[in-house]
């Protein structure tokens, strides 16, 4: 009885494992078909592979006004076109000039175009003949190629002569008396700061220039002139606009280069938006954010910072509250807070973004905050090789670095002499050889010495390269749909490639939308308010 009673026991169990299996396999089949539809928009709005192009039928969600909001022009500024040329009796240059201007110039990207700018309203204040402006960063750089010389480096030459030719006589190189001359170093020289007055120049300058036929004028603060010329001399304001936005074309190859890329960006048929992150390391410095590092990248900054104290570029003690001057909107804006403005605007994560404005200090691990949140953040090298690169470089000569300074030198007198009773000791080892400066950094040297070292041949060719590489990204970050800083000053407090790239941009279409964040605290709540005249632009709140 026992038996029996147990078997049938297991029996009633098995039924009810069986059933209950049933019961189990008809509810997955019943959710699987009514949420199949669900799951599948679900997993094909997913990104399976980074920087790929996206089909059109792709399933996305948003909605036309959503993309009109983000991507499209602004409309009430549709209508506004701009205009450089002179609207009043503006004279053609005279054909006999009070004599030659020859401009050397100083700096990075930023510093060359607003420098160039400055000394052609100059030549015109002076009615004096302006000889093509020597870029130092290209004429220092040894083993570049051959094929392009100083100016034409960078910029179309014929283009800059052609397009001054009623504004300033522009001729290419100095007459061969007053090149031996400058050779010579007889020609007066005058080194102006940037904001020089327009008295300076026809009190001092001018009387120089009708004496000797010949001044140099060697620019190393990012311009030679006030920012905001007096009323009388609006015309020249204009010249600048007409120098910035017209005579100043990248050469050829730069700009077909830069258009092969500006293809490839939209290829997939989706707008694209750029951001320069601003994070340079002097401008880290020069407004002391040494802070928002946590590593070794912080020690270097306060080391630049207090290279610039003692030479009078930056003010203020060496220790700074970075966390403070970052909440009052002295410091860039870091990559992570950027990704949450344009997440909470409402960019999607499969957003094609362009960081652009050359080398970020502390290399991409500082960016990786913002591949998290969007997964097409992409750069120069995503979007062109080696080869093309080295295709607007032209042929360049790459001479054997020389010995470094630290490497011993093993002379007669230090040979081991075993004459004598007793063997004479051993002379001490030779030096430990440095490291090679790293030009990221001054990893070799931080510690050790006070004064920066001698750049190789290899950093000053680099240091022509990044030339290039930041005009490929200007060109980009002007045409694109948005565009983003993440700071607008650089290592001096003066405007930077971002404040750039926005005048460029409303200069040339006002419409175009360009986010400018408000980094600046503010006294009541609320949320930013716009102004009525672009609302593609974020403007800080007025106290």
């Amino acid at each position: 009885m026992m038996r029996k009673f147990v078997k049938s026991k297991l029996k009633w169990v098995a039924l009810f494992g069986v059933v209950l299996s049933t019961v189990s396999l008809f509810f997955h089949f019943l959710l699987a078909v009514y949420t199949g539809k669900s799951v599948y928009e679900y997993q094909t709005s997913i990104t399976l592979f980074r920087w790929k192009p996206v089909p059109e039928n792709a399933g996305y969600l948003r909605t036309v006004a959503q993309d009109r909001r983000l991507w499209n022009p602004v409309r009430p500024l549709q209508y506004l076109h701009p205009l450089a040329n002179p609207r009043r009796n503006y004279e053609a240059p005279a054909l006999k000039t009070n004599g030659f201007i020859f401009v050397r110039i100083h700096g990075g990207f930023h510093d060359i175009r607003n420098s160039i700018c400055d000394a052609v309203v100059v030549s015109r204040l002076l009615n004096g003949t302006l000889i093509v402006p020597e870029l130092q960063s290209t004429t220092s750089s040894k083993g570049i190629s051959s094929d392009y010389k100083s100016f034409a480096y960078l910029f179309d030459e014929d283009q800059f002569i052609a397009t001054l030719a009623k504004d300033v006589v522009v001729e290419r190189t100095l007459p061969r008396k007053l090149k031996a001359a400058r050779r010579k170093k007889e020609i007066p020289v005058f080194r102006v700061p940037r904001s020089t007055s327009t008295d300076f120049y026809l009190q001092m300058v001018l009387p120089v220039l009708k004496r000797h036929s010949v001044v140099e004028l060697l620019i190393s603060d990012g311009g030679c002139l006030q920012a905001v010329l007096p009323p009388p001399l609006e015309e020249y304001q204009r010249l600048r606009c007409r120098v910035a936005f017209h005579a100043l074309q990248f050469r050829q190859e730069v700009q077909e280069l830069a258009a092969k890329m500006l293809i490839r960006l939209r290829a997939s048929g989706q707008p694209f938006l750029a951001y320069d992150p601003g994070m340079t390391k002097d401008a880290l410095a020069y407004h002391g954010c040494a802070e928002l590092f946590q590593d070794v990248h912080a020690e270097l900054i306060q080391y630049r910072r207090l290279w610039m104290i003692k030479r009078g570029i930056a003010r203020g003690n060496l220790r700074v509250d970075s966390v403070k001057q970052h909440l009052n909107g002295s410091c860039p804006l870091l990559p992570e807070e950027v990704g949450i403005l344009l997440h909470a605007y409402g960019y999607p994560s499969n957003t094609i973004i362009y960081v652009s404005g050359g080398e970020v200090f502390g290399g991409q691990r500082v960016l990786i905050p913002l591949h998290a949140p969007f997964e097409n953040v992409v750069d120069r090298t995503s979007l062109c090789t080696n080869s093309e690169l080295m295709g607007i470089y032209g042929q360049e000569r790459y001479p054997a670095e020389p010995p470094p300074h630290d490497k011993p030198q093993f002379t007669k007198e230090m040979k081991v002499d075993t004459s004598g009773p007793r063997p004479r000791p051993l002379p001490p080892p030779p030096a430990r050889p440095k490291y090679p400066y790293n030009v990221e950094g001054w990893w070799g040297w931080v510690a050790e010495v006070d004064k920066e070292p001698e750049p190789t041949i290899t950093e000053l060719r680099t240091k022509a390269h990044k030339l290039l590489w930041e005009a490929i990204d200007y060109i980009i970050s002007v045409e694109a749909d948005v565009f983003i800083p993440g700071f607008d000053r650089d290592g001096k407090g003066h405007p930077n490639f971002a404040s750039m790239v926005m005048g460029h941009r409303l200069y040339q279409s006002a419409a175009a939308k360009t986010f400018r964040p408000d980094r600046y605290p503010r006294r009541n709540s609320g949320p930013p308010r716009r102004s009525k005249h672009n609302m593609g632009h974020i403007h800080p709140q007025d106290p």
